[in-house]
């Protein structure tokens, strides 16, 4: 079935969360859950999704939900899934993790590691902002180039984080030949909310990965949160892709991928230390990466 925004339920899921304004990751998980549906049960970390909507006694998550620690969110979100399986739950009752990208691609990297491995039957998303900003803005290994950060400071002897390229969780889930994964954008809400219900036919590990900006974190006027998100995806700073039957496939070509990227570093604090020579540099790795993408994509030009 083809997603139609008449299609989608009036009943919520995941809002009334006590997120700051313009939050993308609440953005995210609200569209997630808006095609899972009530036949869910979700795991969080104890970062910004967990800290804003399980306030007791309130909750903002109206299905079965847990906090759990973030090195083991995959595994928790495992572990009910096999409970559900148990207990003789439905099969299509869908075990959703929701984790940032500093409990994902850094530390809950080998428990997302073992459960795609085994291959077990949840679907886990990671809202990336850039950081751990939960904990304070410190860099993860999905921090952008030269952005500054509480351990990338900005000055005389820094230009904020060094890594050229973020860790690339796609790839890393694919190369254990996971059912599905895929990128996507808040930005993007059709290509998000089709890749959801994509993901929600199949059995088995499946992970998206959700580029969801951070108006505290980053530093920039909180109704500039879909602006910057899809400007990230037009000068080429985040693909929309998948990885289905052990092949890549884009599912959106940028319009100013030939462009600087400077459109999208403006009106953030993060990166105002930014220099002509800095975004220059940036422009020729974002330039190396997409070379690289369309060898992994198979795209002719």
């Amino acid at each position: 079935m083809a997603i139609n925004l008449k299609n989608l339920p009036e009943d919520e899921i995941f809002y009334g969360a006590k997120t700051c304004q313009g939050c993308g990751g609440l953005m995210a998980c609200r569209m997630v859950m808006k095609v899972i549906g009530p036949k869910s049960c979700i795991a969080i970390p104890a970062g910004c999704m967990s800290a804003t909507t399980t306030v007791y006694p309130q909750s903002s998550l109206f299905v079965n939900n847990t906090v759990t620690a973030f090195p083991g969110l995959a595994s928790t979100i495992a572990g009910m899934s096999v409970g559900g399986e148990v207990m003789g739950w439905d099969e299509d009752t869908t075990y959703v993790a929701f984790g940032g990208d500093g409990g994902t691609v850094d530390i809950g990297i080998q428990a997302l590691s073992g459960a795609a491995e085994r291959n077990d039957n949840i679907l886990y998303v990671c809202y990336d902002n850039d950081a751990y900003m939960n904990t304070g803005n410190q860099k993860s290994g999905s921090t952008p180039e030269y952005a500054w950060s509480t351990t990338t400071p900005t000055g005389p002897c820094s230009k904020g984080a060094k890594n050229k390229y973020r860790k690339s969780l796609i790839e890393i889930v694919a190369a254990h030949r996971v059912p599905y994964a895929a990128t996507a954008s808040i930005a993007f809400p059709m290509d998000l909310l089709r890749k959801v219900e994509k993901a929600k036919q199949y059995r088995g590990c499946r992970v998206l990965h959700i580029m969801s900006p951070c108006p505290t974190g980053w530093g920039y006027d909180p109704s500039k949160t879909v602006e910057l998100a899809k400007l990230a995806v037009e000068t080429g700073m985040w693909w929309l892709g998948e990885y289905e039957n052990g092949e890549f496939r884009l599912t959106y070509k940028p319009k100013k991928l030939h462009e600087s990227t400077e459109a999208y570093f403006k009106g953030q604090r993060r990166f105002r230390h930014l220099q002509p020579e800095d975004i220059a540099e940036i422009d020729r790795n974002r330039d190396n990466e997409w070379k690289r993408l369309k060898r992994v994509f198979n795209i002719n030009e």
